[in-house]
């Protein structure tokens, strides 16, 4: 019997086409709004997350700016937070703006940062060419420099850099290797900066102590108990005031934004729900003038031995046939919208099973939901009035 129901469900949608079409209208909109919105806003979490987690989850950062007594952080701090158990080295970072120049062409306002070889060994992907800057660099107060990708088209356009000398701040130096073009945050002034061995750095910016360092994890799972290890030496050192030092640890951020967009997917994703709503009243619109135009054929049904029961499982089937026809459709059309959309954004694309189940989850019980007040309205017609209508 069932069978026979939804045969005839699919009948009578085929017969009016039309109006079958524009009652699902509502229901591709809504499916299409759905998957569209939380593939485009996954795709794009998925990026910037990519890009985030490329600037070291595996990394705290200090910044201890110190107190009148004290500015920054010492040798002998630097070494301390260095030899807890969780850490696999620590980078320095100094910088300041400066004047670089090569020939005739003068760069004002350039980035000059002083990093160790911690800074390009936890970061495969840092150095384009040449070397690296190594610790014979830093134990020597070698004046070297790795230019970024900026610097190197400005100055070096069609020649190789390597082995060149470049002016900073009135001082030469060797150029020894020059850093990969970067796109995640902050790429802006690694492309535009110039890295020095930190020791020379301070020599010749004048610089006596270290007011920021990246401290690399071995065990990211330990980052919190790391943390508070690092902020126990920052105390001691700083002699327990507040406001001395900061510690950032980067898998926070990221669990942070993770649970935001999280939040901002759910939020759009009931915001496109409502046109499901709205396409659910135009299904349950379309079965009451259904239920009316086809009084004699529920009439004649009745009386040939079809129960209640019978009549109302075959409006709520027909109501769910809509659903899933209009919300199949809503699917193609959200899919082709979120991939064009990743391609002008620049994003990834990638359809989440749970988003197509839940699309369609959707769709099927509004089409129960919308469809089973007409459904109990045709299943309590009295046979006698609807035969009338012959």
């Amino acid at each position: 019997m069932i069978f026979e129901s939804m045969r005839m469900s699919f009948e009578n949608i085929i017969a009016n086409k039309l109006r079958s079409f524009l009652t699902m209208l509502g229901i591709v909109i809504g499916v299409a709004a759905i998957i569209a919105l939380i593939t485009i806003v996954q795709g794009a979490t998925s990026s910037i997350t990519d890009q985030v987690t490329s600037l070291g989850v595996n990394k705290v950062t200090v910044n201890a700016m110190g107190t009148a007594v004290k500015k920054g952080l010492n040798d002998e701090d630097v070494g301390r937070i260095a030899a807890l158990s969780n850490i696999s080295g620590v980078s320095p970072t100094v910088s300041r703006k400066m004047s670089v120049a090569h020939d005739s062409t003068i760069l004002d306002d350039v980035i000059v940062q002083g990093n160790n070889e911690v800074y390009f060994k936890n970061d495969d992907g840092l150095l384009k060419s040449g070397r690296a800057i190594n610790i014979l660099d830093l134990e020597s107060g070698n004046q070297v420099a790795v230019i970024g990708s900026d610097i190197t088209n400005e100055l070096f356009y069609g020649t190789s850099p390597i082995g060149q000398e470049l002016l900073i701040g009135g001082r030469t130096y060797s150029i020894i290797g020059t850093l990969a073009p970067a796109s995640a945050f902050g790429a802006s002034s690694v492309n535009s900066s110039v890295i020095i061995p930190y020791t020379t750095a301070m020599r010749s910016m004048g610089i006596r102590n270290i007011t920021s360092l990246d401290a690399f994890l071995i065990d990211t799972l330990k980052a919190d108990e790391t943390v508070v290890e690092i902020e126990g030496v920052l105390d001691a050192s700083f002699n327990y005031k507040e406001n001395a030092f900061s510690v950032f640890n980067m898998g926070d951020m990221i669990s942070s934004f993770e649970s935001i967009t999280s939040m901002m997917t759910l939020l759009l994703a009931g915001i496109a729900a409502i046109s499901l709503v709205v396409g659910g009243i135009g299904i349950m619109n379309m079965m009451l003038v259904s239920v009316t135009e086809r009084r004699s054929e529920i009439g004649l049904r009745k009386a040939l031995g079809a129960t209640p029961l019978t009549i109302q499982a075959q409006f709520i089937i027909e109501s769910i046939f809509l659903s899933l026809i209009g919300g199949a459709a809503g699917l193609v059309v959200g899919a082709l919208i979120a991939y064009l959309a990743a391609g002008f954004i620049g994003t990834g694309f990638t359809i989440a099973p749970t988003t197509v189940y839940i699309a369609l989850g959707f769709s099927a019980a509004v089409g129960i939901l919308f469809g089973f007040m007409p459904a109990r309205k045709a299943s309590r017609l009295n046979p006698i009035d609807a035969l009338r209508s012959l």
